[in-house]
């Protein structure tokens, strides 16, 4: 097969992997070879609680997941990037600190060195309030440095990685029963509205069926979902034939349409395909297309450290020496748990006072507090 072909082939497996799991398992290691890089996995990071789960991974040791949770994830220099990194952005170690610097670093030489690896391939998919998920790709040494090549084939997946990981996490089609799956959805504040690809609805949670009664944005005709201005009907009409056409087709489109309610206050429709060439050539039918999570246009909302970093414009550096300080200590156990030198922290500690006019550490600690929000537990 040519790129193109393997492109194509490789997205249709990505969808799949969204509606069964277990995919991925085969899946992430077709995405090494086509990115450039010989193990990698999903993972996710708990903001509030700095601990991490490594869902899906290939290559590595069986024991390099939990070393690297258990000890050494706090010292990866990754760490504290996903609060001043756009989601979707594909970056690299190498590019966010000189690949000198990262050999000396504790973390190289006693967890990344033993594995044979030189550099990695990250991208974050998704990032909530409570953490944020990802996919890391790493190098092996015989493989180099990752370049921007490389970093512009993992480019061409973001999209769909981002549709995937999201559909996974809130329908869990391969593990939920019909009623814990009916709850999981009833409980999301977003009107979520399966439809095939004539838009007809296959299904709603409690949300969709309130916002289709009140028929304010959105409302239904024998059986078919259709939007109040008739622009914008056609578009969805669109997107819907171009998901049951295939996830390329949807991709190349775009999945969000902006909505206006009578009243005239402002939705976002994000439209996620849920078929792919690689289920329609094996001829399996699904009655659902696509599925659409339709709410209010509203700023995102971000957690405490990332709102700091931008309203402070930390570098990430910077914001994880803050995050050490919140939930370490002084700056000698900073320097050890990060693997720098302690006369290292200390520079970072007074750019921090300088940026922040805090004076002392139990004001870096006060600031923290102050954007931490009261309905996180």
């Amino acid at each position: 097969m040519d790129r193109e072909e393997i492109l194509l082939d490789l997205i249709g497996g990505i969808y799949d992997s969204a509606l069964n799991p277990d995919n991925w398992n085969a899946v992430l290691p077709r995405i090494g070879a086509f990115v450039g890089g010989s193990s990698g996995g999903l993972f996710a990071h708990h903001s509030t609680r700095r601990s991490g789960n490594v869902f899906y991974e290939f290559g590595t040791d069986p024991n390099f997941r939990k070393v690297y949770l258990d000890k050494y994830m706090t010292m990866d220099p990754m760490f504290g990037t996903y609060f001043v990194l756009d989601v979707g952005e594909v970056f690299s170690t190498s590019t966010i600190m000189s690949h000198a610097e990262f050999l000396q670093s504790r973390f190289y030489k006693e967890l990344i060195r033993p594995q044979g690896w030189i550099d990695n391939i990250v991208v974050y998919l998704d990032r909530t309030p409570e953490g944020h998920a990802g996919f890391a790709l790493f190098r092996h040494e015989r493989e180099g440095l990752a370049d921007e090549p490389a970093r512009e084939r993992l480019r061409l997946l973001v999209p769909h990685l981002r549709r995937a990981v999201l559909i996974g996490k809130l329908i869990e089609f391969k593990t939920a029963q019909a009623a814990t799956f009916a709850d999981a959805l009833d409980g999301l504040s977003a009107g979520m509205l399966f439809v095939d690809a004539s838009g007809r609805i296959t299904h709603t949670n409690a949300a969709g069926t309130a916002m289709i009664a009140d028929g304010e944005v959105l409302h239904a005709s024998l059986g078919r979902l259709l939007a109040n201005d008739p622009d914008v009907n056609r578009a969805l009409r669109d997107t819907f034939l171009a998901a049951a056409n295939g996830d390329a087709a949807i991709g190349d489109r775009g999945v969000a349409v902006p909505l206006v309610a009578r009243d005239g206050e402002r939705y976002v429709a994000h439209v996620l395909p849920l078929s792919s060439g690689a289920r329609r050539g094996a001829g399996v039918s699904y009655a659902a297309a696509a599925v659409l999570f339709v709410q209010k246009a509203a700023l995102a909302t971000h957690s405490p450290p990332e709102v700091i970093a931008k309203t402070y414009r930390l570098t990430a550096m910077e914001l994880r020496v803050l995050l050490a300080i919140v939930e370490i200590g002084g700056a000698p156990q900073v320097a050890e748990t990060l693997g720098i030198g302690e006369g290292t922290v200390k520079t970072h500690l007074k750019r921090l006072y300088e940026k922040t006019g805090a004076r002392r550490q139990a004001d870096l600690v006060k600031i923290f507090a102050g954007y931490a929000s009261p309905l996180l537990g």
